[in-house]
């Protein structure tokens, strides 16, 4: 049931109707833009038209649309903040909406089906850096496990019906994303859009200090969402197999150089403040991709490049 990464007979998209749930964030976007490019019709529906949690809905769009490929990009997201002061919410929501679509690409004979995970779905403390392998082999981390089992349910899923059903349904697992329509909201965001508002506000401000939330010793990896897409894709076309599979930048920064890489792209001039009563989250957080990169796939947007358009998007969408 785990074939070689290498599809010997990769999924032709020419012509196919591929429906992206989710298409409004922030990956949703990106797998749009590089649709584009390809000979495809995409089907799409907002929150308006389709709620994900209604079951009932679910298939009925199916049954309309008839969706040939599946992108699930769909997921309720957060920082830790968010996470952890809405478990059920991430859980619950997570849950019922992959469940609804999985469910009726199945009942609806989709061809291929590629489901997004997140890296936290790995153990806290698991090796560095993280395979494939690492998966439930310890503790989650506490301020976004509820969110991380919802995610390895749906992977679970995924390989379930791979093995009942033989259905070509997949999963891949990126990393820390970022770039245009990003959230930047400080009470729910990630790390890297909430620095990047930060700094713009002590800019604006004239502020000497950029507040930083815990010790700036994390370790994180960061990868620019259309390199995520364009991954996806790649996987979408070449790869069937039971295992999830990672997709990552293979570069990794402190919290601290991330800041003062932020700080430097958008031309603020400040000293960085640490705020030792907010959480760290886990120590490090580096994905082995090279499953990925073995298939031949390649990141092409460093950070310095990633963060300079994102911080140009910031300002002509957010900060306007």
């Amino acid at each position: 049931m785990n074939p070689s990464p290498f599809d010997q007979n990769p999924f032709d998209l020419r012509g196919k109707r591929v429906y992206v749930s989710g298409h409004n964030g922030m990956v949703g976007r990106a797998l749009m833009r590089q649709l584009a490019y390809e000979d495809c019709e995409t089907v799409t529906a907002g929150r308006t038209e389709l709620d994900l949690c209604d079951q009932a809905g679910v298939q009925r769009f199916f049954s309309d649309r008839k969706p040939q490929v599946v992108i699930i990009a769909a997921a309720k997201v957060g920082g830790i903040y968010a996470n952890d002061t809405r478990p059920a919410d991430f859980l619950y929501d997570n849950l019922v909406m992959q469940t609804n679509v999985i469910g009726a690409a199945l009942a609806h004979g989709v061809e291929k089906l590629t489901f997004l995970g997140s890296s936290c779905i790995y153990p806290r403390l698991a090796p560095q850096p993280m395979r494939e392998e690492a998966l439930l082999t310890g503790p989650l981390e506490p301020t976004n496990e509820w969110y991380a089992i919802a995610k390895i349910a749906g992977v679970k899923m995924c390989q379930a019906f791979r093995r009942q059903y033989g259905v070509d349904f997949i999963s891949a697992m990126p990393t820390n994303l970022y770039g245009p329509f990003d959230n930047f909201d400080l009470a729910s965001s990630h790390v890297l859009p909430a620095l990047m508002a930060k700094a713009h506000q002590a800019k604006v401000a004239g502020a000497p200090l950029l507040p930083v939330w815990g010790s700036g010793a994390p370790l994180r990896e960061f990868m620019h969402v259309d390199d995520c897409a364009r991954a996806i894709l790649f996987l979408t076309r070449n790869y069937s197999g039971e295992s999830h599979i990672n997709v990552g930048s293979g570069e990794e920064v402190t919290i601290r150089e991330l800041a003062q890489t932020i700080a430097k792209a958008i031309g603020l001039e400040a000293e960085l403040s640490f705020d030792a009563t907010k959480p760290d989250g886990a120590p490090r957080k580096l994905m082995d991709s090279s499953r990925l990169l073995a298939m031949g796939w390649r990141p092409q947007v460093t950070l310095d490049e990633g963060l300079a358009s994102t911080y140009e998007w910031f300002l002509e969408n957010v900060a306007a």
